[in-house]
């Protein structure tokens, strides 16, 4: 058994789903279990209505004309999709009012909810055996942070439940939960492909496939490097790395329950399904490359925090860190001396009532329009000198690194260095590694 996930690109049009049916139809043989996101641009317009509320207006007809036309083209009865309706309703029951996450997650909800009815119906009219379900109906549970909720445990027991019997195909919402009270929550953006990898582990399924619209993970982002190429092999931790520091082909959550149980992900390219794409399984197999790809995570915060209290002094760390856990604050990277830390966040939600609190206790000085370049490869913890050629090539072309930070793991370096010299970084790393 294997689980499809299908993105929104993938299903962005007639065509495309038509191209999704025939890849679905072809891996019968592996009884696929398939979760599939919005129609391509149907969260953005979403999100859109649900900004609009306030000022007391409610406007369904692209929302409408985007589905239905789908639906002719696929020679499909357009009452399919009454839950259009039900959207309309709860739109207008809101209209006026502050809207909380909780209903913009319920709003949300409407894209998976209807694209994964249409692709249902299609595969119906091929001749597949294929229903469509929630995965909240099937046993996806979370706690109630909407908008980014988390998942209960007891999820993987349920979901093996309702859809290790199913002798059809399912065709299963991504994204979407209810918390122990029946309300609609969702993963985080993205989470589509978490909840592909949390059925995957819940099924204990052979594969799990991201079908997006890039062959696999690549050595680069090809919008910063023309001559990227796919990566045919990576590790749990190269994927992991890669996946939160910027590559935008997996959201940062997807691979966690494949790690734990070492089910291997496959990310292939929807318009090109022969190709082989990229693999990313426990251990990454030998590669001849020093390093697998070089990524960047633009606009983030770089935070520095000096006080010579910190100087053979317990419990100064936990203060700071204890800090950003009151406002919230998730850190990526840090680097530490003995009177000093470094870190950088990606979200300035709290970070005016943060600073008033960490100069309570040190001097904070705050970079803003600063990027994160990572260089990620498991062949560089077994290589003398790995970061030497990193600091020289980013000298030579005037590059001025702010910050490094290495983990124990020894299979990345990170760097920051300033947004207008980000993707020049990228440029000129992944020419000396891979020409």
């Amino acid at each position: 058994m294997i689980v499809m996930k299908f993105g929104g690109t993938s299903l962005g049009s007639a065509e495309n789903i038509k191209d999704v049916s025939n890849i679905i139809s072809s891996n019968l043989d592996k009884h696929p279990v398939v979760v599939v996101s919005a129609v391509g641009g149907v969260t953005d317009l979403l999100l859109e209505s649900a900004s609009q509320l306030e000022n007391g207006k409610v406007d369904m007809d692209i929302l409408r004309e985007k589905h239905e036309s789908i639906i002719r083209e696929l020679d499909l009865d357009v009452n399919l999709i009454k839950e259009l309706d039900e959207l309309e309703s709860l739109l207008q029951n809101n209209l006026g009012k502050q809207i909380t996450l909780k209903v913009l997650d319920e709003i949300q909800s409407f894209g998976e909810r209807l694209s994964s009815k249409i692709i249902a119906a299609y595969l119906q009219k091929q001749g597949v055996d294929a229903i469509s379900f929630n995965a909240y109906d099937m046993g996806m549970q979370t706690d109630s942070t909407f908008g980014q909720a988390e998942l209960l445990e007891g999820s993987y027991r349920d979901l093996h439940e309702h859809l290790s019997g199913f002798q059809g195909v399912a065709i299963v919402t991504g994204f979407l939960a209810k918390n122990e009270k029946g309300e609609i929550t969702t993963l985080g953006r993205g989470g589509s492909d978490y909840t592909a990898s949390i059925i995957g582990a819940a099924l204990k399924a052979e594969e799990i496939q991201i079908w997006t619209d890039v062959n696999g993970v690549m050595s680069a982002d090809p919008r910063i490097v023309e001559n990227a190429h796919t990566i045919e092999t990576l590790s749990f931790d190269e994927a992991a790395e890669l996946a939160y520091f910027g590559a935008k082909v997996l959201h940062p959550k997807t691979i966690h329950p494949a790690i734990d149980h070492e089910i291997p992900v496959v990310v292939k390219n929807t318009m090109e399904p022969a190709n082989i794409g990229t693999k990313i399984l426990n251990n990454g197999g030998e590669s001849k490359d020093i390093v697998k790809s070089i990524s960047v995570k633009k606009n983030i915060t770089v935070i520095n925090i000096d006080s010579t209290k910190m100087l053979a002094a317990y419990g100064f760390l936990a203060k700071i860190f204890g800090l950003f856990d009151k406002h919230q604050i998730p850190v990526d990277m840090v680097a530490t001396s003995e009177v000093s830390v470094s870190l950088t966040i990606d979200n300035e939600d709290h970070l005016e009532e943060l600073l008033p609190e960490l100069e309570e206790v040190a001097q904070v000085k705050v970079e803003k329009d600063m990027a994160i370049v990572i260089v990620v490869g498991e062949g560089m913890a077994k290589k003398i000198g790995k970061a030497a050629p990193i600091f020289d090539v980013l000298a030579e072309n005037s590059v001025h690194i702010h910050m490094v930070s290495q983990g124990a793991s020894e299979i990345n370096i990170g760097l920051v260095v300033e947004n207008v010299n980000a993707e020049k970084a990228v440029q000129v790393l992944h020419k000396h590694y891979f020409g």
